[in-house]
């Protein structure tokens, strides 16, 4: 794999509650640069986001109940038609976490049918948090994702007690099939990106995507 072809597995993702207008313009300079797939943001930033890209290639991701999950549902439906509306090109939505615990799941499939229904053609991807998670309950949100028809399954936020492993990827991939699944949260270096493609990841959520493409280009 070269270089060109790991940049169209990133989202270049800048989350963090501190990110100014500055360190957003920065973001969306460096993956028109990098020739990233997409950078992920808050939703505030969307309409600074489309500006700095147009007539670029990189799509704008942003993410939905984000980190926690807990948004009532029709928050979570809302916000993702105004994300839609500003100019989003693809939906990262956090799952109810406490329903899943709480076995929940007819409520936990509402919540993302919700967000489903106003993305249509926009793909959404559904963050499941699996360090919280035990293998059964992986195994049931991506049968659940299956079933509604979402883009992809997602690992993590990147702001919860850990974030990606190759292990999660590999099951997540074990039962979606054909569907995607993003590596996410704690993705730092050349070689654990690539263990998570080789896992089954299509997409690699990381706000160190720089430093994984420089590690492709030094290693080889």
């Amino acid at each position: 794999m070269n270089a060109q072809q790991l940049a169209q597995y990133i989202d270049h993702t800048a989350l963090s509650a501190e990110k100014t207008e500055a360190d957003i313009f920065a973001l969306c300079e460096e993956a028109r640069q990098h020739h990233f797939y997409s950078i992920c943001i808050n939703p505030c930033h969307i309409p600074l986001a489309k500006q700095a890209l147009a007539d670029s290639s990189v799509k704008i991701c942003t993410v939905i109940g984000f980190p926690l999950g807990a948004n009532a549902t029709v928050v979570k439906a809302f916000e993702t038609a105004q994300a839609i509306e500003a100019g989003a090109e693809e939906i990262d939505m956090v799952i109810n976490i406490g329903w899943v615990k709480s076995q929940q799941w007819e409520k936990v499939q509402e919540d993302i049918q919700a967000v489903f229904d106003i993305c249509q053609a926009v793909p959404l991807k559904v963050i499941l948090e699996t360090c919280l998670l035990s293998e059964a309950e992986i195994i049931k949100l991506c049968e659940i994702c299956k079933t509604i028809g979402v883009a992809f399954v997602k690992t993590s936020t990147g702001f919860n007690k850990a974030g990606a492993t190759v292990e999660h990827v590999a099951l997540m991939k074990r039962t979606v099939g054909e569907m995607g699944v993003k590596a996410s949260g704690g993705i730092r270096d050349t070689q654990t990106a690539l263990n998570m493609i080789e896992a089954g990841a299509s997409r690699i959520g990381a706000s160190a995507g720089i430093a994984i493409l420089e590690g492709l280009t030094a290693a080889k």
